[in-house]
């Protein structure tokens, strides 16, 4: 298990993230699309499942799984963030701009994840 330090990173990124659910759930649940049911269960579970892919990336056993959960979350998240393009309400006070650059960064995310498969 001598993997890249910022493989390390990625997982403490995402585990990071995901214990921010269980922290501060009102700010993701401000930003959880109108259409979307149960979003309290939706932060909870994202939030579970950041943590646990994050983790799985730092062994080889379920290294290449999580890298698939991983691009697999970050397509769904790309529902919020269109969704907070919606409108002023939408955005949670996010300025624009912010908002649009956060769609390429998301791809940056699923390819950064990807790159990982060759290790």
């Amino acid at each position: 298990m001598n993997y890249p330090w910022h493989l390390y990173a990625m997982a403490a990124m995402y585990c990071f993230a995901g214990i921010m659910h269980f922290i501060k759930p009102k700010a993701y649940l401000r930003i959880m699309p109108r259409y979307l049911p149960k979003h309290k269960q939706l932060v909870f579970w994202s939030g579970v499942a950041e943590v646990v892919l994050g983790i799985g990336l730092l062994f080889n056993a379920t290294k290449n799984l999580a890298i698939y959960g991983i691009s697999a979350m970050l397509v769904i998240f790309l529902l919020v963030h269109f969704y907070m393009l919606k409108g002023e309400k939408e955005s949670a006070g996010v300025p624009k701009w912010i908002l649009l650059l956060r769609i390429p960064l998301q791809f940056f995310l699923i390819w950064w994840a990807l790159w990982y498969l060759k290790f």
